[in-house]
């Protein structure tokens, strides 16, 4: 199951049914849950704990150190959950102690070759990233989001559930849950229906989430006074809940 050409340091944490194959790098402090499967050519490193039934293919680096300049060797973590698909080439790093420490990725995310997911980000769960998704440091991806191919996050930045971005999207904004956005710099392009379906919300859902996004978009109001007719509609429609907490933690605006 593990390949004789493979190094796996002596403190390394390899769990029942592990596969690592050739020339792939298992550093010290790195744990590996049941039944995960290494390519090879893997490079995994650093503080790192992967869950179970996690695939992780050729060439990919993970747990490296941050390329954040501040970075001055702290002991920092990453942590990822069940069942991902990491493809080829992707690198994934290290928290750091000026963010939160560490970076997690939660379970069953597809990510697709090339992709990057810098320091101190936050990945949900059942998200997608397409090739060549770039983000930076602190970004917050939430549960069912779709990232389309060359999309570029700002550092900061929140990405909200169900949400989807289009190609080579440039995002420096927060993204409310349940929307699609397009663009280079993009703009809203209303709700993601297909998404939506998709994962099974009722047209009763649907129709009143495209209630909210009017009062957001559609109707000229603050920030508050959208918050205010939101919660008006809750006793009806527990989901708006999402574009109700959404407006509250932004802290960089969001993409309209």
């Amino acid at each position: 199951m593990i390949d004789e050409r493979a190094h796996i340091d002596p403190s390394a944490k390899i769990h029942d049914g592990v596969q690592i194959g050739p020339w792939s790098y298992i550093g010290e402090d790195v744990e590996i849950g049941n039944n995960t499967v290494i390519g090879p050519h893997v490079v995994i490193k650093g503080t790192t704990k992967i869950g179970k039934d996690n695939h992780i293919f050729q060439f990919a680096s993970i747990g490296e150190i941050s390329q954040d300049k501040k970075f001055k060797g702290e002991n920092t973590f990453l942590e990822i959950g069940d069942g991902n698909t990491i493809r080829e080439n992707v690198t994934i790093n290290q928290g750091t102690a000026g963010g939160n420490g560490t970076t997690k990725i939660g379970n069953n995310n597809w990510i697709m070759a090339n992709v990057h997911i810098a320091h101190d980000c936050i990945i949900g769960n059942n998200v997608t990233f397409a090739n060549y998704v770039g983000l930076a440091g602190h970004v917050t991806i939430e549960d069912y989001a779709t990232i389309s191919g060359y999309a570029a996050i700002h550092q900061f930045c929140v990405v909200g559930a169900y949400s989807f971005i289009a190609k080579a999207s440039y995002v420096t904004k927060d993204i409310l849950p349940f929307l699609m956005i397009a663009g280079y710099n993009p703009v809203t392009c209303g709700l993601n229906i297909l998404g939506l379906k998709r994962n099974n919300f009722s047209q009763e859902v649907i129709d009143f989430l495209k209630q909210g996004y009017k009062i957001i978009f559609r109707k000229n109001l603050t920030v508050n006074e959208s918050i205010e007719e939101l919660e008006k509609l809750l006793p009806k429609c527990s989901e708006l809940q999402y574009f109700i907490d959404g407006l509250k933690i932004s802290s960089r605006g969001i993409i309209r």
